[in-house]
């Protein structure tokens, strides 16, 4: 392993290390580090969970997960020794004193075995119910005092609405400062998604038109083309809206829609992006429908497989009212972006797996071609795609060769892959690298995740109220139901398809 003197000698610890994300994720990600870049010189990873496991089988665990999703491929019986030296397992119930107890003792003998002091990360790969919890247990066990040696690790979902996003970063911060508290979100920890504030910021020629007066509309799409997944639990409980648009996608906003930042200083790029969640212009309850539409998969195709709708999927009520889709519109009540639409969707069963933003720009004020010059004229567009084929792609015209004048959409491509050497680092990579350099510039703050909830309360509030008469109403294998093409259409925009 990589060592670096620089960084302080570390203590990891997950809370659900014997669970899914620990193992399909995390080690793997740490592994890749250990790989690749200079990891602190001392490190402990301690798995904490319930289930009886030693040590041994722990790491036999872990180096199974390893060989199957990391970037290296099936890891030598010698490197894995090597590293899996900072594995150790805790047995302990997540609500019991002793269990933080003798998590503190064991930081304890391990400072005084590396003779420093240690920054303590206490990652929480647990289900949600937990996430209000075990920050209380870490602060009463006196492993959250020290500001600058110790953080908390939330996944998504922080709360299942305003009020209980609220009352999830109270308890927070009775154990923990705001500065020790990093809330994740992977997407954010994507190559290409990491690169939109450099493309715009870093290039002169584009920061000038990336306004109203050149932009007509904007779309993000984040399309999945698999169910659930075994998350049935889960997701009936959840839907769309929670899953994906209140973090991800609105994340994804923010960073197109934010202003230039005055330094690459933590705080101030989060600033900018709190600033985009404040300007969106609130949805009343009474527009909900003309601003958002939901929808739920019906049984249909994923490529050549036939697949059953989502109330048949394994945990799901058969009389689901669930969305597994929606699509909206918004729009960002500022100087930059005053009347421009920002159209979002998300949802499970749709015909491929994707990400991609597309800026559409206005078309010229005057052609002055021919008529039949171009038939098949299309404004300019940037297209990000941050998924599965990271790139950009800005489309333009351009002359047909031949005597006639015969003007043709073209595609100028940038391709991460070829012009970059890779492996590309993972996004949970990025994101825990940073979390050791205790770097808080890719995770969200509090007031980012209550607004981001304020701009959807709304709509969940009049869906809470309102049975939803015909779903499910798309198929498997389809981009979505209809209504979402009228979304978009009533002000002559469309969805594109992916690149």
């Amino acid at each position: 392993m990589k060592s670096d003197e620089k960084i302080m000698p570390t203590v990891f610890t997950i809370f659900g290390g014997a669970g899914d994300l620990t193992w399909r994720k995390l080690v793997p990600a740490l592994y890749d580090l250990s790989h690749d870049r200079s990891m602190p010189h001392h490190l402990a990873i301690i798995a904490v969970d319930r289930v009886a496991l030693t040590d041994e089988q722990l790491r036999k665990r872990f180096h199974d997960g390893v060989n199957k999703f990391s970037r290296q491929g099936v890891v030598s019986d010698k490197k894995w020794d090597q590293f899996a030296l900072n594995i150790y397992y805790q047995q302990g119930d997540f609500k019991k004193k002793e269990t933080y107890s003798a998590l503190k003792a064991q930081c304890g003998k391990l400072e005084k075995k590396w003779k420093s002091k240690v920054q303590m990360i206490f990652y929480m790969a647990t289900p949600p119910v937990m996430f209000g919890e075990i920050p209380k247990y870490l602060g009463e066990a006196g492993l959250s005092n020290e500001r600058g040696l110790s953080r908390i690790v939330v996944e998504k979902p922080i709360g299942y609405s305003l009020e209980s996003a609220k009352e999830l970063n109270r308890t927070f911060n009775r154990s923990f400062h705001e500065s020790q508290i990093f809330r994740i979100d992977h997407y954010l920890g994507k190559e290409t998604v990491q690169n939109i504030l450099a493309f715009r910021f870093a290039n002169p020629l584009f920061e000038p038109i990336w306004n109203r007066r050149y932009v007509q509309y904007v779309t993000i799409t984040v399309a999945e083309a698999l169910g659930i997944e075994h998350r049935g639990g889960y997701y009936d409980k959840a839907g769309a809206l929670r899953d994906m648009v209140q973090n991800h996608l609105m994340q994804l906003l923010c960073l197109v829609a934010m202003e230039p930042m005055v330094s690459f200083d933590a705080d101030e790029i989060r600033n900018k992006k709190a600033d985009v969640l404040h300007a969106v212009r609130p949805i009343r309850h009474n527009e909900v429908n003309q601003y958002v539409v939901r929808g739920q998969y019906g049984s249909g195709r994923s490529g050549s497989k036939k697949v059953c709708s989502y109330r048949e999927e394994e945990g799901v009520n058969s009389d689901s009212e669930t969305e597994t889709f929606v699509a909206m519109k918004l729009l960002v009540d500022n100087w930059r972006w005053q009347d421009v639409p920002f159209y979002l969707r998300t949802g499970k069963r749709l015909p491929t797996q994707c990400s991609e933003i597309v800026i559409q720009f206005r078309a010229v004020p005057h052609r002055s071609f021919p008529k039949e010059a171009s038939l098949d004229w299309q404004p300019a567009r940037i297209v990000i795609s941050i998924q599965p084929d990271e790139g950009i792609i800005l489309r333009f015209q351009a002359k047909q060769p031949g005597p006639k004048v015969l003007l043709k959409p073209v595609d100028m491509r940038f391709n991460y892959r070829e012009s970059f050497s890779g492996p590309f680092p993972e996004a949970y990579e990025t994101l825990l690298w940073d979390l050791m350099q205790n770097d808080a510039t890719e995770f969200m703050r509090s007031d980012q995740v209550e607004a981001a909830w304020n701009i959807l309360m709304p709509v969940l509030e009049v869906w809470d109220s309102t049975k939803p008469e015909d779903f499910p109403n798309y198929a498997a294998g389809t981009w979505g139901p209809e209504c979402a093409e009228w979304l978009i259409e009533q002000q002559g925009h469309r969805w594109i398809l992916p690149a």
